[in-house]
């Protein structure tokens, strides 16, 4: 009779609903390339809390002060990374399972835009 009811219980409990996972985190193949024929892709990888905050790593630095948002119809995410010189920011938007970005270097006095796949 126990096993009975403990079976009953267990087939009729609800599942505890899946929290969506973020497209978002993971790991990421960033392509820096300069030129087509000479592939250049460093790792970008992300990790996106509830409260809208990124952690991670991009370009072999520590992502620092990082939110990410879903508004509008898309999911972006936007960072500071160092060189120990000066900081890049970085910031990107998932679009068709990919990432678009760019990331702009006030001290190297350059902007950058970059594509990623998933890794």
């Amino acid at each position: 009779m126990r096993r009975m009811l403990l079976s009953a219980i267990l087939i009729t409990a609800p599942l505890a609903a899946a929290e969506p996972v973020n497209p978002l985190e993971g790991r990421w193949q960033v392509d820096l390339s300069n030129d087509p024929t000479k592939p250049y892709v460093k790792t970008m990888e992300l990790h996106l809390a509830a409260d809208g905050s990124v952690t991670g790593r991009f370009y072999d630095s520590d992502i620092e002060g990082g939110r990410w948002k879903t508004d509008r119809g898309r999911t972006c995410v936007s960072f500071r990374t160092s060189d120990g010189v000066g900081p890049y920011h970085s910031s990107g938007c998932l679009r068709g399972g990919m990432v678009e970005g760019q990331t702009w270097a006030e001290h190297r006095r350059f902007l950058f835009n970059w594509n990623a796949r998933r890794e």
